[in-house]
């Protein structure tokens, strides 16, 4: 049957972590004993005092319409925050509370993009950057990064990948799926090479930011001379276990973020009401509140490092913040195991769904075949099961 969807919706891909995670639930539903390490998803449950927030905003009688750029009282809430953690000064104008970190990165693709203007995507990266580049017309340009340098890229790198078309820098730090974490050094490095092409406006995803294992957090935004270029996009999903809630924002330059308020105005309108007032609470709230989950992250961390280590054909870094670790399997290519040819990371993600029960996302998703995302926000004992699983089918 003929179709009439759009040709930029046909050229799109579904995310791969989200058709693994779908594809690891219709196992589960036929029975299959699935263990997911595929969604970047905390195994927490939101906090107490944020659930309280909801439920007396819900008594509140909060039920109608928000502000399209988000309450007043959650961008103090933001701009506190950014002073508090980041010493970063934004006045509430600059100021978009949106459906999550990913409408914000949505936002400020539309706003920003014309056709054919280029963006900068340091491999790996997370699986939506590209497609959503895609979709507002931009093209995106891969710089290769290997395991060697912690998966993160260069000065000279980033000078060599700009163009007269470049319009944009892309990047996460915490990175997902690599886990990385760019230095402050790092980072004026990189700002060095972007003083001299003063047209790229740089977007820092800063989502895993609080999940951090070096006890350091550096934002673009923090040197003067980059603070008008940069956006630096956040949100609770990650840090405060608040996934479904659907909070993100960002601090800009104020012509962007009125432009990005323009078009959630015709698209969404204003986020959830009652999450945005839990939000408040979460974010008023001293950050030490939630370490509890960062501390269990690090330990899983070690336990799941010190397994796949010890796997034949794993090659880790040592990922300094998030929950995700990214090895290279690319010793496994040319194999075949149990019947299965494998001939890149999407086979051996699929060998391992199928074979040993155990759902990963392929590296092909973020840019780099040669390596899986693996989650460790899962409980210790799944860890456990599933590294046993694949330690077990592979020998």
């Amino acid at each position: 049957m003929k179709t009439n969807l759009s040709q930029k919706i046909n050229s799109l891909k579904t995310s791969a972590t989200l058709a693994m995670a779908a594809k690891a639930r219709e196992l589960k539903a036929k029975g299959k004993d699935i263990i997911s390490l595929s969604l970047g998803e905390p195994d927490f449950n939101t906090p107490d005092y944020i659930k309280d927030a909801a439920i007396q905003a819900v008594n509140d009688n909060y039920n109608s319409y928000t502000p399209v750029d988000g309450y007043p009282e959650l961008k103090k809430a933001i701009q506190h925050k950014f002073k508090r953690d980041n010493n970063l000064d934004y006045n509430l104008s600059q100021i978009t509370v949106s459906t999550g970190a990913k409408q914000a990165l949505y936002n400020i693709a539309s706003a920003l993009l014309d056709p054919n203007d280029e963006v900068i995507l340091p491999c790996p990266y997370w699986v939506s950057y590209r497609d959503i580049v895609g979709l507002c017309e931009g093209k995106a340009v891969e710089v290769k990064t290997s395991i060697d340098q912690d998966f993160k890229m260069t000065a000279e790198q980033l000078e060599s990948a700009i163009t007269p078309k470049t319009k944009m820098l892309w990047y996460s730090s915490p990175c997902n799926p690599s886990g990385s974490v760019y230095t402050k050094d790092e980072l004026r490095a990189l700002a060095d090479v972007l003083q001299k092409h003063p047209q790229i406006i740089v977007v820092s995803d800063e989502i895993y930011e609080h999940i951090n294992f070096i006890g350091g957090h550096a934002s673009m935004a923090q040197f003067d001379d980059m603070y008008d270029r940069t956006v630096t996009v956040n949100g609770v999903s990650k840090a405060f276990a608040m996934t479904g809630w659907r909070i993100g924002y960002i601090g800009a330059p104020e012509y962007i973020a009125k432009a990005c308020t323009k078009l959630q105005g015709q698209v969404t309108s204003g986020a959830n009401c009652i999450a945005q007032r839990a939000v408040i609470t979460a974010l008023q709230a001293p950050v030490s509140k939630v370490q509890y989950m960062v501390d269990e992250f690090s330990k899983r961390r070690e336990i799941i490092l010190d397994l796949l280590n010890a796997l034949k054909g794993f090659e880790c870094n040592q990922p300094q913040g998030a929950f995700y670790v990214f090895p290279n399997v690319s010793a496994w290519f040319g194999k075949t195991v149990k019947g299965h040819h494998i001939k890149n990371a999407t086979d051996f993600s699929m060998f391992l769904l199928e074979e040993a029960n155990v759902a990963t996302v392929t590296g092909e998703a973020f840019g780099n075949p040669d390596c899986i995302r693996i989650s460790y926000a899962a409980s210790e004992a799944q860890i456990r099961e599933a590294i046993k699983r694949i330690k077990e089918i592979l020998q």
